[in-house]
């Protein structure tokens, strides 16, 4: 039989894992099942989040693809930084095709016997990255792929640069007051409480990177806040930043504030619909002046972020220099 692999040994697979998002809103209920761990949504919690998607896409559903670009952004940096080891990128996804299993199976597929995986998010919890490491391991093993894992990055140096970068922009949108007057909101995904009886990292390093955006930049006046809690009946790690900005404006007079989503790596559901629509939708009924930082999507800094993390993983093992 002719052989199939398309690489030799020399090649190493780059697992990028994120998420996902559904390519189109007939697409939508399937999506919304699989994060329901095959339960589907009823009625009215199908119409709500279709609801929420037509409202940011409209006809044209951008979402997947920039994820998509931000795998193709990685492939052509790793290329460029790092042109003595050959990096292949394969994407998994979470909650939609390509899943993890199949990124992995390709990389199997085409040769692969070793790889690196890394997850479009900086900051490690158990409940996040953690359960997108388990899949990929568990199907690594059944194909005999070897991989390690970047687990967090949250504190890389021009993952900083390019998230102050981002808040030095965005705060002098607000041309009627000097920057000092504006609160500066860092937000993340908020996760079930029960992940500090786990000491779990999530909330110290979503910490960590907010107060090192805050000395880069010379921003003071911060807080955390988190954002798009689930509705599963439990409680859930707060404040809510809807419930904040409120409680700032009403309780401490403030008129200006910044969100900088640092738990969010692109544009997708939880920054164009939370914070664009529904966040800014609060801050016109309070007359508040509410901006966001430009999410990351495919900068160059933050590309270069993975590809530092991947090769680091590489170096580990003694292959790379």
């Amino acid at each position: 039989m002719e052989d199939q692999r398309k690489y030799g040994s020399d090649a190493i697979g780059v697992l990028v894992m994120s998420y996902g998002t559904p390519e189109s809103l007939d697409q939508v209920e399937a999506y919304y099942t699989h994060i329901r761990r095959g339960k589907p949504p009823t009625a009215e919690q199908l119409d709500d989040l279709v609801r929420r998607y037509e409202k940011i896409v409209g006809g044209f559903f951008p979402l997947r693809r920039n994820t998509d670009r931000q795998v193709e952004a990685l492939q052509a940096t790793l290329d460029r930084e790092y042109p003595d080891l050959k990096f292949v990128c394969y994407q998994g996804l979470k909650h939609a095709a390509p899943f993890i299993e199949d990124g992995v199976r390709a990389m199997a597929a085409d040769g692969i016997t070793r790889a690196v995986g890394v997850v479009l998010a900086p900051h490690y919890s158990s409940m996040s990255v953690g359960g997108y490491v388990k899949r990929a391991q568990a199907a690594a093993e059944e194909v005999g792929v070897a991989m390690s894992f970047v687990e967090s990055y949250h504190l890389h140096p021009k993952l900083i640069e390019a998230l102050a970068d981002r808040v030095r922009r965005a705060l002098k949108k607000f041309t009627e007051v000097d920057a000092e007057e504006v609160k500066v909101l860092f937000t993340a995904h908020s996760l079930p409480e029960r992940i500090l009886q786990m000491n779990d990292p999530y909330p110290e390093q979503l910490l960590e990177t907010s107060r090192a955006v805050a000395e880069r930049t010379g921003v003071t006046d911060w807080q955390f806040a988190w954002q798009s809690a689930g509705q599963t009946g439990e409680k859930w790690l707060g404040p809510d930043v809807l419930e904040e900005l409120e409680r700032l404006h009403s309780e401490e007079g403030v008129d200006y504030a910044l969100v900088c989503p640092i738990g969010f790596v692109s544009d997708h559901l939880e920054v164009l619909y939370d914070l664009d629509i529904e966040a800014q939708a609060l801050a016109g009924k309070l007359g508040l002046h509410l901006e966001r930082t430009e999410m990351l999507n495919t900068e160059p800094l933050y590309m270069e972020t993975l590809a530092d993390v991947v090769r680091g993983k590489v170096v580990e093992a003694g292959v790379g220099s």
